[in-house]
């Protein structure tokens, strides 16, 4: 008889969101959000990807990457840096933004109310990445390669 050798999945370790419905922006805002912000040294969002090993191919000219396996510990980190920089909104997304971008929107979001923010808010980018690199020739223009 063989053992099960199935690993628990990474997000077990952490609580589950007590949520499961995120807020959402659509990648048409994210888009015009971008553009709206090209030539301005400030910008009240940020953009994050939390792919880990499937961000190597490349992002979203102007994310950052921070992988949702090493995001929970360091919200209140993340938090205290976006509410200095005058953040407002802090956008999620992954590979399809049904799993590890809903996740950190949740567990982000939980963590605004816990400190009754009311300015920023927590939400996950519909759609992902894939979306996004399917959408058109505007939004395939603002892929960042590994490499640049």
């Amino acid at each position: 008889m063989e053992a099960s050798t199935t690993a628990a999945p990474w997000y077990s370790a952490y609580p589950a969101p007590k949520s499961s419905e995120p807020n959402k922006v659509t990648r048409e805002e994210v888009l015009e959000l971008l553009r709206s912000t090209e030539n301005l040294d400030a910008k009240d969002f940020v953009l994050i990807d939390v792919r880990r090993n499937d961000y190597e191919g490349g992002s979203i000219h102007g994310s950052i990457n921070i992988p949702a396996q090493s995001l929970y510990n360091a919200i209140p980190i993340w938090y205290n840096l976006f509410k200095a920089a005058g953040v407002k909104r802090v956008i999620w997304f992954c590979g399809s933004s049904g799993g590890r971008g809903t996740r950190s929107s949740l567990w982000f979001q939980e963590y605004l109310d816990s400190k009754n923010e009311t300015e920023m808010k927590s939400m996950i980018m519909v759609g992902g990445i894939k979306g996004w690199a399917v959408a058109g020739s505007e939004y395939v223009h603002s892929l960042t390669m590994k490499d640049e």
